[in-house]
């Protein structure tokens, strides 16, 4: 390659960079990232909460809160709140069970499970779980083509005191 195509195509690729955390900021995609009111928060607690309030989930899927609302709420406490799965092989697909208990006095019912990626499968309780019980949710990540550290999270939505908890896991994916 002559040096002249090279720095065409380092410049195209900056202003697609440049274009799409424009967009993720600015808060016209409805599935942006960052809430531009909260813009320099991590992602994590405060940005998906940002979602929930505008009735937007990761991957674009909307929040119900008439199911949210119709069940008084309860608590909830997860014996882990992250997994780190250390090193393994791009390729694997690799499981992990979060358990957690119903420390409230009313029943808890998760309204759905959202992953912020397709490279991760969510899979929970479907039935309500009375006060002092367990429960769990399973996820299934595919490490396929995600070479490198990987840091990623899924969202519980559920009549818990705290509507959207997220979830976290971590890894190194080796080639």
């Amino acid at each position: 390659m002559n040096g002249t195509f090279k720095t065409v195509l380092l410049t195209l690729l900056t202003l697609s960079v440049l274009t799409i955390a424009i967009i993720e900021l600015s808060g016209v995609s409805h599935t942006a990232l960052f809430n531009k009111n909260k813009a320099g928060d991590p992602p994590g607690r405060n940005t998906t909460a940002n979602h929930t309030e505008a009735g937007i989930m990761p991957g674009g899927g909307t929040t119900n809160p008439a199911n949210t609302a119709k069940h008084p709420k309860t608590t909830i406490k997860f014996d882990k709140e992250s997994y780190d799965f250390g090193s393994i092989k791009d390729g694997d697909v690799v499981e992990h069970v979060y358990t957690f208990k119903n420390t409230g006095s009313h029943p808890l019912i998760i309204d759905e499970v959202v992953a912020t990626c397709g490279c991760t499968v969510p899979a929970y309780t479907k039935t309500p779980v009375p006060p002092g019980a367990k429960g769990e949710i399973a996820i299934s990540f595919n490490s396929k083509g995600r070479a490198g550290n990987v840091d990623k999270n899924i969202i519980l939505k559920s009549n818990a005191q705290e509507e959207s908890i997220p979830l976290y896991f971590k890894a190194v994916v080796k080639p």
